[in-house]
């Protein structure tokens, strides 16, 4: 699905952009393909600078509640410093590196209900305007994969998705957002835990697992517990990961707020820093969009409202708002 705009700011008769997109998902820290096509307008128009920016739909808390609003976490320079005729037809290929902590659209090729974009600015001689939109796809890696696949072998079922504003504090966050993937506790974990929250912080290493178990309830603290793990790109397919991922729960259920590697060891075994009072260190709550999601070993079912088609159609109702806010 593409949303093609006339570039408002030029008039009628200015040049048009569309950006096609090449070669299926991208991976978090994987390399996007695509083509930017521009056709000129009723004049020549002196194309100073074609400019790709990844954009998301965030959700922040505030003193009045939680609003929502779009935040641009990347941009790259993809061409310019050319006229374009009267007419003319002209394509712009590029390739550019998304960053590693690009938050997960899909599972499975099931939406999850995250909605990211890939806005295309076209800046001229003087103007300048959001021309293009597109909804970017992104599909996790290998190890975030596993993990969450180890979790739906556990029993544990998928709730929702959403991307929340600020800093989990005491990682290497690099975005100023996070993605948070909701679940349900599997039965053997369900009087202890509400629900469980994982957070995948990516880099070219590996990864930081985040894990939040939700514990409030009548006869509970009512704190959140949190744990932190560093996995390896490298040993993925070497990993027991139902045992490690049940390891790591069995932890947030006993209420152990942990921080480690298991680059070198399985956590089972008691290897790990120890660190108390990490309960809060998440800043910023997110939106709560559900979607039914089919994926090997997570639990199939509608738990929100929403079904994928629909998802779909809200990536252009979210950023299109945007636009005409930003336009009027």
């Amino acid at each position: 699905m593409v949303f093609k705009k006339l570039l408002g700011s030029l008039g009628v008769g200015g040049p048009t952009v569309d950006t096609a997109l090449e070669g299926g998902p991208v991976q978090p820290g994987g390399t996007l393909h695509g083509q930017v096509h521009l056709v000129g307008g009723k004049a020549d128009f002196d194309i100073e600078q074609i400019t790709l920016e990844l954009v998301a739909r965030v959700e922040a808390e505030h003193e009045d509640g939680e609003a929502e609003g779009t935040v641009s976490f990347e941009r790259f320079t993809v061409g310019g410093g050319f006229r374009l005729a009267e007419g003319e037809r002209r394509t712009i290929p590029f390739a550019v590196t998304v960053p590693w902590e690009t938050p997960v659209t899909e599972l499975h090729g099931q939406p999850l209900g995250v909605v990211l974009g890939l806005r295309t600015e076209l800046s001229v001689a003087g103007g300048k305007d959001k021309g293009d939109l597109d909804p970017l796809t992104v599909r996790p890696l290998p190890a975030q994969e596993a993990v969450l696949e180890a979790f739906g072998q556990l029993g544990f079922g998928f709730k929702s998705a959403d991307l929340e504003y600020g800093h989990i504090g005491g990682t290497g966050q690099q975005l100023p957002f996070y993605q948070e993937v909701e679940l349900a506790p599997a039965p053997q974990y369900a009087h202890a835990m509400r629900e469980v929250e994982v957070t995948f912080l990516a880099n070219p290493g590996g990864m930081e697992v985040v894990l939040e178990a939700d514990k409030g309830g009548l006869f509970s603290s009512g704190h959140d517990a949190v744990n932190r793990f560093t996995v390896s790109h490298q040993d993925v397919e070497q990993r027991d990961w139902s045992a490690e991922v049940d390891g790591w729960v069995r932890q947030l259920a006993a209420g152990h707020a942990v921080h480690g590697s298991h680059a070198a060891h399985d956590y089972g075994h008691g290897h790990g820093e120890h660190h108390q009072g990490d309960s809060h260190h998440r800043s910023g709550p997110g939106m709560g969009t559900m979607v039914a999601v089919g994926a090997a070993g997570l639990a199939v079912g509608v738990v929100g409202g929403m079904v994928a088609a629909e998802v779909v159609d809200e990536v252009g109702d979210f950023f299109e708002g945007d636009d005409e806010g930003e336009e009027g």
